[in-house]
């Protein structure tokens, strides 16, 4: 039989070995996570991925769904500049920050004659709720089954399981102006598009 003293041991010895285990666990999500951040830093704009849309081509003819089920083909904005950003989810904390910052930046693109959408691959009836929650005061298309994102090879996060986020800036004659992908800050989709536009 095990004395007090002993007992009280082996209870300490097991609290002890349960707090480190607990400790490596959230020290290695910890780095993972800082890791996996910082490769997204290092690599933030993919200027090594070879994408299937490159900055000086012409846009082929897209056409998806809007908020109101109405088919959109993007021919329809040639004329005047675009800036077209793919986010991942409505409501989703971050792409509801990058919706809200250009709805409050959205004057500031008209008058420069440019026109904002938005595409995520929500359906038309997630959109309008996420679009009249927000006042979003855009268009915003569902790419649903993420095809057109596919298509345009544009790159996914944390080895495929989060949509990218990447704006294209595309001229009054369709063609790419610029193209800006950066997962953690989505301000800065609104200031490097607005260079472009306003400049």
């Amino acid at each position: 039989m095990l004395s007090l003293s002993e007992t009280n041991f082996s209870f300490v010895a097991l609290l002890t070995s349960q707090l480190f285990k607990s400790t490596l666990v959230k020290l290695a999500s910890s780095t993972l996570f800082t890791f996996l951040t910082s490769l997204h830093g290092v690599y933030g704009s993919y200027p090594h991925v070879i994408s299937k849309i490159s900055v000086g081509d012409v846009v082929p003819p897209v056409g998806l769904k809007d908020q109101d089920g109405r088919l959109v083909n993007l021919d329809k904005f040639k004329g005047k500049p675009l800036v077209l950003y793919f986010y991942p989810a409505d409501e989703s904390p971050s792409c509801t920050k990058e919706a809200c910052a250009f709805r409050d930046s959205y004057e500031k693109f008209k008058k420069s004659g440019a026109e904002v959408v938005g595409v995520s691959g929500d359906s038309p009836e997630s959109h309008k709720a996420f679009k009249k929650k927000y006042r979003l005061p855009f268009t915003l298309l569902s790419d649903e089954g993420n095809k057109l994102r596919k298509d345009w090879g544009i790159p996914t996060d944390f080895f495929g399981a989060l949509a990218g986020r990447q704006t294209y800036v595309i001229d009054k004659d369709g063609k790419v102006q610029l193209i800006f992908n950066n997962q953690f800050e989505p301000d800065k989709h609104i200031v490097e598009t607005l260079k472009i536009i306003q400049g």
